[in-house]
C-alpha cells in the first residue's frame, strides 16, 4: 500500500507537469515520511545532496557538454557534413546518407542528442532542400541521425548509466562504438531503400572528382584529434573518462580558438549553456537518489527481484517486456530521466536473470533512442520542427521507416550480446 501510494504521487506530479527532478524528489521523501517519519526523511535530505554531488565521475558530464558547445561554435560539424556529401552525393539520396555520417561523427565528439539534431538541422536541411529533397524524407533523416550522440562515446546517458549501475565507464563507452556503428549503417540503408521506392524523394546525386573527396578530408582533422583525445585516450588507458573529458573540452577549445570564433561572448554563452545543463542533470540525480533511497529501504528492488527471477519464463522474455517497457516510457518522458529513475529499479532484476550490465546498458541507451523520436515528447523531432518549419505529423511519419530499422537493431544486438562485448573485451 505504501510503494503504490508513492507511485500514485510520482504519477500525479508528473501528470500535472512537474518538473522530473522535483516530482522524484516529493514522492521520495512523501514515501521516506510515511515509512520511518521525521528522523529518517531529514537524515536522508541532509546527506544526499553532497553525497550526489561529490562524486569524482560525474565531472564528465560538464566537460563533454562544454566540449560540444565548443565544437558547435568552431563549425566542425558543417565541415564534417560537406566532406561526407562528397563521398557519397553521387547516390541518390546521398545528401541524406551524408547526413547519417555526420551524426555519427558529431556523435563521436558531443555527447548530446539535441544538439546533435540541432547542428544538423542548420547544416544538412537547407542543403537537402535546396537539391529538393522531400521534407518529409529530409527531416525523418536529420532526427533521427542526432540520437547517435546518445550511444556514440562520449556519451552522457552513458556516463549516467554507469555512475547509477556502478559499472565501468571506460568499457561501456568502448561497447557503445560498434552499435553506434551498426545504427548508422541502418539509417543508412533505410534511406536507400526509401529512395528506391519512392525516387521522387530525393534528386539524383552530384558527382565529385577524386580530387575534390581527397581535398575535402583536410577539413575534418579536427574531428579526429577530438576523437583520439577521447576515444583513443580512454581505450589505450592513457587517461580515465573524467580525465578524458577534460582533455577533450580543452582541445575542442582550442580548435575554437584556431577556427578565430571563440568570441568572448561566444565563450560565456557556452560556459553558461553547460553550467545549466548540468545543474538540470544533477538535480534530477539528487530526485532521483531521494526516491531510491525510498525503494532500498522498503526492500522494493530486492523483492521484485526475486519475484521476476522466479517467474516461469525464458530470460530473453523477460528482457523483452523490460525493453517494451522502456520503448512506451519513452513515449512520454526524457531518456535521461528515464535512466534515472528506472536503473536503480532494473538492473538488480537483470543481474539476477544473468545478464552482462555492460551490455544492458547499451540496449537500454539504443531503446531510449526510439524516445528521441516518436511522438508525444520526440524531443529531435520538435527541434528538427523548428527549423523546416514543417507539421510535426508529417515529420513524425517521415521518421517512422528509421524507428523500424531501429528495432530491428535492438532485436539484433539483443540476440548477438558479441556485437556490444567483444571491443571492451579486448581492453586492458
Amino acid at each position: 500500500m505504501l510503494v503504490a501510494t508513492v507511485l500514485i504521487s510520482l504519477v500525479v506530479l508528473l501528470v500535472i507537469g512537474l518538473p522530473v527532478a522535483l516530482a522524484m524528489a516529493v514522492s521520495g521523501a512523501l514515501g521516506l515520511y510515511l515509512y520511518g517519519g521525521v528522523p529518517i526523511l531529514m537524515g536522508i535530505l541532509g546527506t544526499t545532496p553532497l553525497s550526489t554531488a561529490n562524486s569524482y565521475e560525474l565531472i564528465t558530464i560538464p566537460m563533454f557538454i562544454l566540449m560540444a558547445e565548443f565544437v558547435i561554435i568552431s563549425g566542425i560539424a558543417t565541415d564534417l557534413f560537406k566532406s561526407a556529401t562528397i563521398w557519397v552525393g553521387r547516390l541518390r539520396g546521398g545528401v541524406a546518407m551524408a547526413t547519417a555520417i555526420a551524426g555519427a561523427g558529431f556523435g563521436a565528439i558531443s555527447g548530446s542528442s539535441t544538439a546533435a539534431a540541432a547542428t544538423l538541422a542548420s547544416t544538412s536541411l537547407p542543403e537537402m532542400m535546396r537539391q529538393g529533397y522531400e521534407p518529409k524524407l529530409a527531416g525523418g533523416v536529420v532526427a533521427i541521425s542526432g540520437t547517435l550522440a546518445m550511444l556514440i562515446p562520449p556519451s552522457v546517458a552513458l556516463i549516467l548509466y554507469g555512475i547509477l549501475a556502478d559499472v565501468s565507464i571506460s568499457r561501456l563507452m568502448i561497447a557503445g562504438i560498434v552499435p553506434g556503428l551498426i545504427v548508422t549503417l541502418a539509417i543508412i540503408l533505410t534511406v536507400a531503400l526509401l529512395v528506391a521506392i519512392w525516387p521522387g524523394a530525393a534528386p539524383p546525386g552530384q558527382r565529385y572528382s577524386l580530387k575534390d573527396k581527397i581535398v575535402s578530408l583536410r577539413r575534418i582533422w579536427p574531428m579526429l584529434v577530438l576523437f583520439l583525445s577521447v576515444t583513443g585516450t580512454i581505450y589505450s588507458g592513457i587517461a580515465t573518462p573524467t580525465e578524458a573529458a577534460g582533455i577533450a573540452a580543452f582541445a575542442a577549445m582550442l580548435l575554437a580558438m584556431m577556427e578565430r570564433k571563440l568570441t568572448l561572448p561566444a565563450l560565456w554563452g557556452a560556459l553558461r549553456r553547460s553550467t545549466h545543463t548540468t545543474c538540470m542533470i544533477l538535480f534530477i540525480i539528487l530526485g532521483a537518489h531521494v526516491f531510491g533511497y525510498f525503494f532500498t529501504i522498503t526492500r522494493v528492488t530486492n523483492d521484485l527481484a526475486n519475484w521476476v527471477g522466479a517467474l516461469p519464463l525464458p530470460a530473453l522474455a523477460i528482457m523483452a517486456v523490460i525493453l517494451l517497457g522502456y520503448i512506451v516510457l519513452g513515449f512520454f518522458m526524457d531518456q535521461i530521466a528515464i535512466l534515472i529513475l528506472t536503473v536503480p529499479v532494473v538492473l538488480p532484476i537483470v543481474l539476477k536473470l544473468g545478464f552482462d550490465p555492460i551490455w544492458f546498458g547499451v540496449i537500454v541507451v539504443v531503446t531510449a533512442e526510439i524516445g528521441m523520436v516518436t511522438p508525444p515528447l520526440g524531443m529531435n523531432v520538435f527541434v528538427v520542427a523548428r527549423y523546416t518549419r514543417r507539421p510535426l505529423g508529417e515529420l513524425f511519419r517521415g521518421v517512422m521507416p528509421h524507428v523500424w530499422a531501429h528495432l530491428l537493431v535492438v532485436v539484433l544486438l539483443t540476440l548477438f550480446p558479441a556485437l556490444v562485448l567483444w571491443l571492451p573485451s579486448q581492453m586492458n
